[in-house]
């Protein structure tokens, strides 16, 4: 006689939503992976215990979390969060209907041995601090930032990105309710939260910071043997500098997470962006090594980005829409970017270095970081006039982000238009120096 499978589901379905395994499950309810049949995706679709909800002790408590985080049905629109898409508050059957992310939680990355490298911890806490920035904006607080609470994307084994997840603990910082105090896991729990102070941004930073703290060393940065002595350290006790726990590290990785673990709201950083660019520092300033990372990580790719003037009205989701959707390539000097005659629906921005532009061998521009070519092949109402009209040719190592027509219609209609309002910024510019040049010939050496 077998045991039952505790990943089957004893009923088949849990609202509209049909039931393909049961994934995972907490001390109020369970986690689901289901089927979203009308729009043919899958989803995790949690559900509230009954029995959590009637508790006569902390019932009322767990149905203010449920509503709390159903309220955020839609509201978020990050990468790097988990989107909630529906949301039941029917007494007989409450659940919610997020994102289904395939991969595990850093949970599974905390131990002694099976730490992750340390350029890859710095890049998923500088993707945790945007989306926390972005959560913040919002007005919200997390309070439960854990690493079961980090939602791991994984390809053939390996952690590639990050998304937060778990709302249920939110403080909607414009709500007119009583504030509940304590809400989160001790162990990450930052000295305000236990003192029942007035939160912000800092104390999500603080659990953030305690996070990578565990990811880096494999321990967390505050443990004791009991609950009050846990509280009693996290409120007075030093933190051990994680590079005594984990060698050979640089100076400047202890400074970034210890700033971020300061007992004194006041002395962690001044905001998420500030946090976000420490972290990223510790990669562009070459404190972490590389390893077997991608050339370019994601979070240079986000400040590369940010620099840029074709992109300096495009917030930060859709900035890292462009991260994930363009193509990113290098070339050396001499490279023939583009040839006349031949083809093409693609265009450039050039993110580093410059290029020449020549017609009939004579040059006639020549154009740096932030600056476009090839669009008006892109933008070309027919196939005929989809021709180059001159050569590209790079005179220094350059760095290119190229779309097509395919691949800027994977962008949300959003982030499609800054694009547009963008190429109308370049040709109103390329219009007027036209026009200056034809009006003052004299200056043109």
């Amino acid at each position: 006689m077998t045991a039952p499978d505790a990943s089957v589901a004893p009923f088949t379905h849990i609202g509209d939503y049909r039931v393909l395994r049961k994934l995972g499950e907490g001390a109020t309810s369970e986690v689901f992976l289901c089927r979203d049949e009308f729009r043919a995706r899958d989803v995790a679709v949690k559900r509230v215990r009954d029995a959590a909800v009637r508790d006569p002790v902390d019932g009322r408590y767990y149905s203010r979390f449920f509503a709390a985080e159903a309220a955020l049905v839609g509201r978020l629109q990050h990468p790097h969060v988990v989107q909630i898409f529906d949301a039941s508050d029917k007494p007989e059957e409450q659940y919610l209907v997020m994102e289904y992310v395939p991969g595990s939680t850093l949970r599974n990355y905390c131990r002694a041995d099976q730490l992750l490298p340390l350029e890859l911890i710095v890049e998923l806490g500088f993707k945790c601090a945007m989306a926390l920035d972005y959560v913040f904006r919002q007005g919200l607080i997390h309070r439960d930032i854990k690493p079961a609470n980090l939602l791991t994307v994984e390809v053939n084994g390996h952690v590639t990105d990050v998304k937060v997840s778990d709302f249920g603990s939110v403080l909607n910082l414009g709500a007119d309710v009583t504030q509940v105090h304590r809400v989160g896991s001790l162990t990450y729990m930052s000295p305000e939260q236990l003192d029942g102070g007035q939160l912000n941004a800092q104390s999500d930073m603080y659990a953030l910071g305690a996070v990578l703290y565990h990811l880096i060393t494999g321990h967390p940065p505050v443990e004791a043997d009991s609950q009050a002595a846990m509280i009693q350290r996290i409120l007075h006790a030093p933190v051990v500098p994680p590079s005594e726990r984990r060698h050979s590290m640089h100076p400047a990785v202890d400074e970034v997470i210890m700033r971020a673990l300061n007992k004194r709201p006041e002395h962690r950083y001044e905001s998420w962006e500030e946090f976000a660019n420490a972290l990223a520092s510790l990669v562009t300033n070459r404190h972490v090594p590389r390893g077997n990372m991608q050339v370019v990580l994601d979070s240079e790719r986000f400040n590369l980005l940010r620099k840029l003037d074709f992109f300096r009205n495009f917030d930060d989701v859709e900035l890292w829409e462009v991260v994930h959707q363009a193509r990113w390539q290098r070339f050396p000097v001499g490279h023939k970017l583009m040839k006349r005659g031949e083809r093409g629906r693609d265009f450039h921005i050039i993110a580093q270095g410059a290029i020449e532009v020549y017609r009939d061998g004579k040059k006639v521009e020549t154009l740096k970081a932030g600056m476009l070519v090839g669009e008006m092949a892109y933008l070309a109402p027919s196939k005929d006039t989809r021709l180059r009209t001159a050569d590209v040719v790079a005179i220094e190592p350059i760095t290119t982000i190229s779309f097509t027509p395919e691949t800027l219609g994977q962008l949300s209609l959003a982030c499609r238009g800054r694009f547009n309002e963008a190429f109308i910024g370049v040709l109103v510019r390329r219009l007027h120096a036209a026009h200056e040049a034809l009006s003052h010939p004299q200056r043109i050496l």
